[in-house]
């Protein structure tokens, strides 16, 4: 209906514009020639809403045909489904008591299976306690035997350290055994011989005292009165001048005291030494070469370190001395 009348639209504005070009002029001819192709283009673009309409409308019914189909197959599925449901509604009614017999079965079996379920739970539980206190006696077993042998240890290292150290006492007392009775001995033997010192030197006194006089002609004089001023004022015995045309005559050699630990002293009249200080190799056993005076009796030079004693070695006093004697 509605594509005639665009037909008969289409056929008549033709007409209208073959009838206006042949009656106007020129320009007018231009005009009604452009508004024929404004028509054209129009009657075009109809056409093709036209028929992009009609493929719409196409579609449209294709679709509607095929929901109508898929409700109709829907619809026999529902009654073929229904019909399903009302046979099984049937059997299921026929078959209720077998069914209930197999719920109580299948919950018989489910309360078996858990109780033996449970049985193997416990079983186990109990298996794993007993392998636990198994473990825990084995540890404490070998703990117990760590803890003996620790024990057994320590004790053989307390008895190896309790010998050694008995050996280490006993020889101790072996090597301060044998120190006291050398120390014993080294004292005895140095006793005898400082005994026989004494006695050689009391003897070779007795006879310097008997060869230390002289008779005047009136009494006997004694040499072993030392005067320590007198002969200092003897020109024989300026030692002082002596010493600075001699220089190398007054330089000795280190001084070793008789201690290890003895250090210098500066001593005077009248201070007494130990024997030790005045002993035969401290001698000075020529005087004159030192321009010192020729002693006698229980008088001897003896150097100490730089200094020059006189001492008399039966009481160890020192009777005279000089400082700074050697170099």
């Amino acid at each position: 209906m509605n594509l005639t009348k665009l037909m008969k639209g289409t056929a008549l504005s033709a007409l209208a514009a073959a009838m206006a070009i042949t009656a106007l002029p020129a320009p007018a001819e231009a005009q009604s020639r452009e508004r024929g192709e404004r028509g054209e283009r129009a009657q075009r673009d109809r056409g093709e809403r036209a028929q992009r309409d009609r493929g719409d409308r196409s579609e449209a019914r294709q679709q509607r045909a095929a929901r109508e189909r898929m409700r109709q197959m829907d619809a026999r599925e529902f009654r073929n489904v229904r019909s399903e449901r009302r046979s099984v509604q049937v059997d299921r009614g026929d078959n209720r008591a077998d069914i209930r017999r197999a719920r109580t079965e299948s919950r018989r079996g489910e309360a078996q299976r858990a109780e033996r379920a449970a049985a193997q739970r416990r079983q186990a539980e109990r298996q794993e306690r007993s392998e636990q206190r198994q473990r825990v006696q084995r540890d404490a077993a070998r703990d117990a035997q760590r803890a003996q042998q620790r024990r057994e240890a320590r004790r053989d290292a307390s008895s190896r350290q309790n010998a050694y150290r008995s050996e280490r006492r006993r020889d101790a007392r072996e090597d301060r055994q044998l120190r006291q009775e050398r120390y014993r001995a080294e004292r005895r033997r140095d006793a005898r011989q400082e005994r026989r010192y004494r006695q050689d030197v009391q003897r070779s006194a007795r006879q310097d005292a008997r060869r230390a006089r002289y008779y005047d002609g009136r009494r006997w004089h004694s040499y072993n009165r030392w005067d320590q001023r007198r002969w200092r004022d003897n020109h024989r015995y300026d030692w002082q001048r002596y010493r600075l045309g001699n220089r190398s005559i007054f330089r000795l050699g280190r001084y070793y005291a008789p201690y290890r630990d003895y250090r210098y002293r500066r001593l005077s009249i009248g201070a007494r030494i130990g024997n030790l200080f005045f002993g035969s190799r401290y001698w000075i056993n020529d005087p004159g070469r030192y321009r010192l005076p020729a002693v006698y009796g229980p008088y001897r030079w003896v150097r100490y370190y730089d200094d020059v004693l006189l001492v008399d070695i039966y009481s160890g006093e020192v009777v005279d001395v000089i400082h700074d004697f050697f170099w």
